[in-house]
């Protein structure tokens, strides 16, 4: 029996023990949830939007819930700060037998993440996210244009993988690192961000971060003596009242664009275009109107989320829908529940609208302290994808079975097969 085939089966027979007819648990091992949760995620949000789930965290569903726990400061993001228990016990295990100790952003809290975060975000200005836009241009026109010699393609294959590991690398201004090296490496340490038990997994993780980490700061040292106008660079270089990055900081920093900044972005392209082929009443108005492709892409997020959970962790007995969860506990935010609640966004809240007015009322991107820092960059490389894909390609269409990557956090399309 497999850990995954253990773990469904204990989330079934805990559900049934607890209550007879007990509201439905979270259980993305139903047959059926990988292509699509949503349905789900409907059944949860009506009957049991604040659970405490047998596994041993506690699950959030509703809009409003998880718009409140984002923003909300009292909350932890260090897994230093769980109770006594089995998670305690795996993250502490975790700690011990890791042979690399690095710390992101995504992992701290005040002072620490504060002062991160303002270093960081000396470098993630508007400004120099807008300068990125003719990059990222010409890379999608290189994608379309072999796609359009070929007649057809797998998208993700073809431009949604690609596009986005390519504008890191470039935008960091890496030196000759072996391409293929850094992606396997980083393929390897994503999953990471998502639930992972299987110990043979857990190893190859460990073993890419260490990896990743040497090949990194051989780069950074080299970057240390060949600046130039590039991101790393920048990230070297900022300063914050004298106060800089270390060389563990910078790795860390580095990792974290290529874990989150990449996926991300591979779903928002891959989820997105499958939305619009599949309702195209839709891709027929953003055809006929290009200027709604601000708008679009925020639907596209909200629609079908490039990423669907993010965890706080309790300092203090915490009240919220209702419920009092302890101190010590851990809260998922299932991020794309929340984008289809509809609560938040109407009765049709399972359509997808392009012209939805509050569209951006997702929360895709977190909220609050931790509200990514890399949005306006997915937002750049989705609006240039989608918008130049759709205008070069009048008769784009799907043609055949859209397949899904089997992710429950970093949930998207693996296969998405196009003719233009």
């Amino acid at each position: 029996m497999t850990e995954t085939t253990q773990e469904a089966e204990t989330i079934e027979e805990t559900g049934t023990q607890e209550t007879g007819t007990t509201p439905e648990l979270f259980n993305p091992f139903l047959p059926g949830f990988d292509e699509n949760p949503y349905e789900h995620y409907r059944t949860l949000r009506d009957t049991h939007p604040v659970q405490e789930h047998p596994m041993g965290f506690w699950f959030l569903t509703r809009h409003a819930d998880i718009a409140t726990l984002l923003r909300d400061a009292r909350l932890s993001v260090a897994d230093r700060n769980l109770a006594a228990g089995p998670m305690r016990d795996q993250y502490e295990k975790l700690i011990a037998d890791a042979p690399v100790k690095l710390v992101t952003m995504m992992d701290s809290d005040p002072p620490d993440h504060t002062r991160l975060r303002s270093l960081v975000g000396k470098v993630f200005t508007p400004r120099s996210i807008a300068a990125l836009e003719p990059m990222v241009t010409e890379l999608v026109d290189e994608s379309l244009d072999r796609i359009a010699d070929a007649g057809s393609a797998n998208l993700i294959d073809a431009l949604a993988f690609p596009l986005p590991f390519a504008v890191i690398t470039a935008m960091l201004g890496m030196p000759d690192t072996d391409p293929k090296q850094l992606l396997e490496l980083t393929e390897t340490l994503v999953v990471a961000l998502e639930p992972v038990t299987d110990p043979d997994l857990m190893t190859a993780i460990v073993k890419a971060e260490v990896e990743l980490s040497e090949m990194m700061r051989e780069v950074i040292a080299w970057k240390r003596n060949n600046p130039a106008d590039d991101l790393l660079t920048a990230l070297i270089q900022a300063d914050h009242n004298g106060d800089f990055l270390s060389n563990d900081e910078l790795v860390a920093q580095v990792l974290l664009l290529y874990m989150a900044g990449h996926h991300t972005t591979v779903n928002l392209i891959g989820n997105g275009v499958t939305a619009l082929l599949r309702h195209p009443e839709q891709l027929a108005l953003l055809q006929s109107n290009p200027d709604l492709i601000g708008n679009a892409v925020e639907e596209f997020l909200r629609y079908d989320s490039p990423i669907h959970q993010t965890r706080r962790i309790t300092l203090t007995p915490y009240q919220i829908g209702g419920r009092e969860i302890p101190a010590g506990a851990m809260i998922i935010a299932c991020l794309g529940a929340a984008n289809r609640d509809e609560r938040a966004f109407g009765a049709d809240a399972d359509a997808l609208r392009l012209d939805r007015e509050n569209a951006r009322h997702h929360v895709s991107f977190s909220a609050g302290a931790h509200h990514c820092l890399g949005s306006a960059l997915a937002r750049v490389e989705g609006r240039v994808a989608i918008s130049r894909l759709v205008t070069r390609f009048p008769k784009l269409a799907l043609s055949g079975r859209v397949r899904w990557n089997g992710r429950i956090n970093l949930r998207g399309a693996s296969d998405v097969p196009i003719s233009v």
